[in-house]
């Protein structure tokens, strides 16, 4: 074989940018790494690309990047990110041969779009921005968005887009309807805190039992339901934002929007997120493996389609699990090493069917010892509390259910 021959041999099988690298970014990266998306760098073209690439090599071999956290012993993710072993080869490959760029490719401009889900039927955003400080701890804040409907309607997708991402840790979007008193004395579009001293106690926030519609936080994806569910939003409902900021060094200014996209059919099952966790929580100077259980019992039967654990920086290890007589128990999801920096949802890729009765226990671990890099103080004692410097245990997972069961009917015990 001449020489010729050969070198063209070695031009079809290197990797290129359009052709090798780019679907691989676009599957497995660029729901955080695009523009206005919560990495530091967007990674869409070749010249966004192309002066990140030893960096993109050692974190896709050290399996770093994308970020995963589920023991891979226990269950089957639908949103695992993972690279495959053979991806992981093209991406170092490219790399290795100086990261060409080869033939430009046309491809969908989702990665570039200001949504990850569907384009909204509907779109409701704070009215004025709420101003972040550059530093300091800033209270838990609450917005009323009224979302106008007319007649109740079903949800398939929801996805906040924060205007200040680097500094806005998580929100919960919760789902007031026309019949809940819950901050009903607050006024619609205005930034409120409960720890507000001018306010008088019965304008303090109290806990809910209002369902939740998605939570947002840095690695988790926007909430986009299986064929054939939805959750239900009732006429005349608001939707409440619970937002925590971090101030990350620079003075920002917010204006989170929600958009949400409709069913244009009623669904076969309704989805509801419910929640299990504690505030009994004293974890000691210096622990450095301080455990918390809590369990309970499903009062009807459910199909179990995710999961999104929460601590705060002492945060170690989170485990739900199905327990049973006899000691018997089985692991649902396992994350061994917990990571404050990333709040992710884990979505099996096939629901659970859970018996009436079945019971679900969580554990966590805290690490509060100076081996703990993310502890900020290692000699105080941890209590519960909002802000990350404090405490936190709570599981969150989502269910399916028959239409129409209502949050509050899914717990009246049917014999």
């Amino acid at each position: 074989m001449g020489s010729g021959a050969a070198e063209l041999i070695l031009l079809v099988l290197a990797a290129t940018f359009h052709q090798d690298v780019a679907p691989l970014l676009q599957r497995h990266c660029q729901t955080c790494h695009r523009s206005g998306g919560i990495a530091p760098m967007p990674l869409v073209t070749y010249a966004e690309t192309r002066p990140w690439a030893k960096a993109i090599r050692g974190e896709v071999v050290r399996r770093t990047m994308p970020p995963w956290f589920a023991d891979r012993r226990h269950g089957v993710f639908a949103n695992d990110p993972s690279l495959t072993e053979a991806e992981i080869a093209t991406i170092r490959q490219w790399v290795d041969e100086g990261a060409p760029a080869g033939q430009d490719v046309p491809r969908d401009a989702g990665s570039q779009a200001e949504w990850t889900i569907p384009e909204p039927d509907l779109v409701v955003e704070m009215p004025r921005a709420f101003a972040i400080p550059r530093d300091g701890e800033v209270d838990y804040q609450y917005v009323i968005l009224p979302l106008g409907l007319k007649q109740d309607r079903w949800v398939t997708a929801a996805e906040a887009v924060p205007g200040a991402r680097e500094a806005v840790h998580h929100i919960v979007l919760y789902v007031r309807e026309p019949q809940s008193t819950w901050l009903r004395d607050v006024p619609a579009g205005v930034v409120w805190s409960p720890k507000d001293s001018t306010l008088d106690e019965k304008r303090r926030i109290g806990h809910t039992t209002s369902d939740i519609l998605l939570v947002y936080a840095p690695g988790s994806p926007a909430m986009a339901l299986p064929r054939g569910m939805a959750k239900k939003v009732r006429a005349g409902s608001d939707v409440i934002l619970q937002i925590h900021y971090t101030p990350a060094g620079k003075a920002l200014q917010d204006r989170t929007k929600v958009g949400v996209v409709f069913a244009k059919a009623p669904p076969e099952s309704e989805v509801l997120t419910l929640q299990m966790g504690t505030d009994r929580i004293r974890i000691p100077p210096g622990e450095p493996d301080y455990r918390l259980t809590v369990s309970g019992t499903l009062p009807n039967e459910a199909r179990l389609l995710s999961f999104f654990p929460h601590m705060h920086l002492r945060g170690k290890s989170f485990e739900y699990r199905l327990v049973g007589p006899g000691g018997y128990y089985e692991t649902l999801l396992k994350v061994p090493d917990y990571d404050f920096a990333w709040q992710m949802q884990y979505r099996l890729a096939e629901p659970r069917r859970l018996s009436a009765g079945v019971r679900l226990q969580m554990e966590a671990h805290y690490d509060n010892s100076a081996n703990n890099p993310r502890n900020p103080d290692p000699e105080a004692e941890v209590t519960w509390g909002e802000q990350s410097r404090e405490e936190m245990m709570i599981g969150f997972f989502d269910i399916a259910v028959a239409p129409g069961t209502s949050k509050a009917g899914f717990f009246e015990r049917k014999d």
